[in-house]
């Protein structure tokens, strides 16, 4: 049976850390986030934020027991539709990584986030860890760094879940990215592929990744 994932064990929201939920079978879930949860984001967001984490959560359930390709494109539709804001406008610092649930409920990030974001949600609807990276890369047309979300199949050319398009291309296709690095709970590559890439060293060697985790309060998903 599959199973829903819902390994944030804590999420911050501003300040505050709170309690969620431990992994549990997704037709034993009541709801995915706890109503203290919610009463923060609603606190600190208002009823839109709110609003949103309610659809996030209405999808993931309407994806549960969907094929992985439906589920691809569900999640990385949902959250291009955020709104793309630079992290100095958005958090006022100059690099940070939010947490999903900031992403969320903010109704925006860069493409860090938004590649974040649909990582923490796959892995919620059981997609393992192994066959997604957050792959760093160079966005030629744009000449600055970009961040997306690659997912390996059991065969074929890795995909790429890009917030420059909605359309889910093979890596091949993307000429317009040029691979840098790659993470995942496993490790840290660089590389253009998975089967041509070097190990680097562990995925918490990225400082920000690190933070991220802990902010979060979990282990590597």
């Amino acid at each position: 049976m599959k199973r829903l994932v819902t390994e944030w064990p804590v999420v911050q929201v501003g300040r505050s850390v709170l309690l969620v939920l431990l992994l549990v079978p997704a037709f034993c879930l009541a709801e995915n986030l706890p109503l203290a949860v919610k009463d923060r984001v609603e606190d600190q967001y208002g009823r839109l934020g709110l609003a949103r984490i309610d659809k996030w959560e209405r999808m993931m359930w309407d994806l549960v027991y969907k094929s992985q390709k439906e589920q691809l494109l569900a999640v990385n539709l949902f959250f291009n539709k955020l709104e793309f804001r630079s992290d100095l406008e958005h958090w006022q610092q100059e690099d940070y990584w939010a947490t999903p649930i900031e992403t969320l409920a903010s109704n925006g990030g860069d493409c860090e986030d938004f590649a974040i974001a649909k990582y923490f949600s796959l892995r919620r609807l059981g997609v393992p860890a192994e066959q997604m990276r957050i792959t760093y890369v160079k966005a030629l047309e744009l000449n600055e760094p970009h961040m997306v979300l690659t997912y390996y199949s059991d065969n074929g050319d890795p995909l790429v879940l890009d917030i420059l398009t909605n359309r889910i291309k093979p890596a091949e296709q993307r000429k317009d990215l040029l691979p840098v690095y790659s993470f995942n709970a496993e490790g840290l590559w660089k590389g253009r592929h998975r089967n041509e890439s070097v190990r680097l060293g562990d995925s918490n060697d990225i400082p920000m990744w690190r933070d991220l985790q802990q902010r979060l309060g979990m282990g590597p998903l």
